[in-house]
């Protein structure tokens, strides 16, 4: 294996499958059979996954709600998308602890450094709830924090789509992939791998980012076996 510990940020509205709103269990089951490939491969698997199949903090700002209330909201959604995609890898067999960046102990633990590198180092898949613990950041913020926390090798973007491209491939089919390119290449073409917060946090601690696609079986296992699939972005 290329890689021996990740971050894995996966997106909630990736979780509606072809539903349009909450968890559709087909998509679930799936991302967890991708999850469990790897994990079987001894490779030490963070997860932080976003709420936006339940509620968004912005959506909630732009209909009037308080930010802060909002953010919170979103926030409690990732922990139940988290606390699914627990129940699903247990499911499978997998040791799978949840943590949580807000207090809630009757669901999960609080978030710190040591204790999910202590969870990993025994053979659990940890996921990593409840965002940054603060309004005003987004789950890519959140991954990319814990990623840096964990001392990840790479932050993994699972998406809809099998990388980075000179412009968005659905709207442009004359779209060029980029195999790799560097933050500051990324940032001065204006490329959207990250929210800013996010993009400078990585760029700032030398984390790379691969983005590439979930949806596809296989690749998750193949990415880790370092085969080219996707685009990384690295110093």
């Amino acid at each position: 294996m290329k890689y021996k510990r990740v971050l894995l940020k996966l997106s909630g509205e990736a979780l509606m499958g072809e539903q349009q709103f909450g968890i559709d269990s087909k998509r679930l089951d799936a991302y967890a059979c991708e999850i469990e490939k790897a994990a079987r491969q001894s490779v030490q698997i963070a997860i932080v996954i976003g709420g936006g199949n339940i509620f968004r903090g912005l959506q909630g700002a732009s209909q009037g709600m308080d930010r802060v209330q909002g953010d919170y909201m979103g926030m409690l959604a990732t922990v139940i998308n988290s606390m699914a995609l627990q129940s699903s890898l247990k499911s499978k067999g997998l040791k799978a602890a949840l943590l949580s960046g807000i207090q809630i102990d009757r669901i999960a633990d609080s978030m710190s450094a040591s204790k999910a590198i202590d969870l990993l180092e025994s053979g659990h898949v940890v996921i990593i709830s409840g965002g940054t613990g603060n309004p005003f950041f987004t789950t890519d913020t959140a991954a990319a924090l814990r990623g840096v926390e964990i001392q990840a090798e790479v932050l993994l973007k699972g998406t809809r789509v099998d990388g980075i491209y000179t412009a968005d491939p659905e709207k442009n089919p004359s779209a060029v992939k980029y195999d790799h390119i560097t933050f500051e290449e990324a940032y001065s073409k204006q490329l959207k791998v990250m929210d800013l917060t996010a993009f400078t946090l990585c760029s700032e601690n030398k984390l790379p980012i691969l983005v590439f696609d979930m949806n596809k079986s296989g690749n998750l296992l193949a990415v880790l076996n370092g085969e080219p699939i996707g685009t990384i972005v690295s110093s």
